[in-house]
C-alpha cells in the first residue's frame, strides 16, 4: 500500500481532520496535505512524527535477495 493512502485512512479511521494531524505531529497543514496528496518529499522524521499521532511506526527490514 502507498504511504499517502495509508495516512489517509488510519487519519480517517481515528477521524482526526488534516487541521488536528498536523498540530499533534508539530509539522505543517501544507505537509500533511502534500503527503496524502502523494506530493512532496518529506523527511523520515516527518512521516515518524505523523504515524506516531496515528498509532503507527515505521519499520526497517532487509530485502530478500535472489
Amino acid at each position: 500500500m502507498i504511504l499517502s493512502d495509508t495516512i489517509k485512512e488510519r487519519r480517517a479511521q481515528l477521524d482526526i481532520s488534516q487541521v488536528d494531524l498536523a498540530e499533534m505531529a508539530g509539522v505543517s497543514l501544507a505537509t500533511v496535505k502534500d503527503i496524502e496528496r502523494g506530493k512532496g518529499n518529506p523527511s523520515i522524521t516527518t512521516v515518524e512524527k505523523i504515524l506516531a499521532v496515528l498509532g503507527m511506526e515505521v519499520v526497517y527490514h532487509l530485502r530478500q535477495t535472489i
